[in-house]
Parts: structure tokens; C-alpha cells; sequence
């Protein structure tokens, strides 16, 4: 009874963990993407890559850590 709460709710937060994921993935992507085509990067600019990579890898070892995968 109340246990089946705790399911869902993990299936919910597994859901919002892999949107995040992507969302920043691509986010990451950008940001490199846009450093490797500047001339003479910015060191805010070097920062946001760096930033955007720390945010990513963050999440990704989360989701490992949970065991999730994208096809349940």
C-alpha cells in the first residue's frame, strides 16, 4: 500500500533524469561546437564549455548510479 508510491515516483524521476540528460547533452555539444569554431576563445567562454561537460558527466554518472536506461 504504501510502497507503490515509491515505484512511481522513481519511474517519474528517472523520466526527469533522462530529459536532463539529453537536454544538457545537447547543451555540451553547442558549447564545444562553438569553441572549436572561434578564432581566439574567451576564458568565459573556455569556463561554459567546461561547465556545460561538468554538468553532463554529473548527470550521466547519476543515471549509472540509478541504473537507468532509456529503453525500459
Amino acid at each position: 500500500m504504501f510502497f507503490r508510491r515509491k515505484g512511481r515516483l522513481r519511474k517519474e524521476y528517472d523520466e526527469k533524469l533522462l530529459t536532463q540528460l539529453n537536454v544538457y547533452k545537447t547543451h555540451w555539444q553547442q558549447e564545444k561546437l562553438l569553441l572549436e569554431k572561434c578564432f581566439d576563445p574567451s576564458d568565459e567562454v573556455i569556463c561554459q564549455t567546461k561547465i556545460a561537460e561538468a554538468k553532463y558527466i554529473f548527470l550521466l554518472r547519476e543515471a549509472k548510479h540509478r541504473n537507468v536506461t532509456l529503453f525500459r
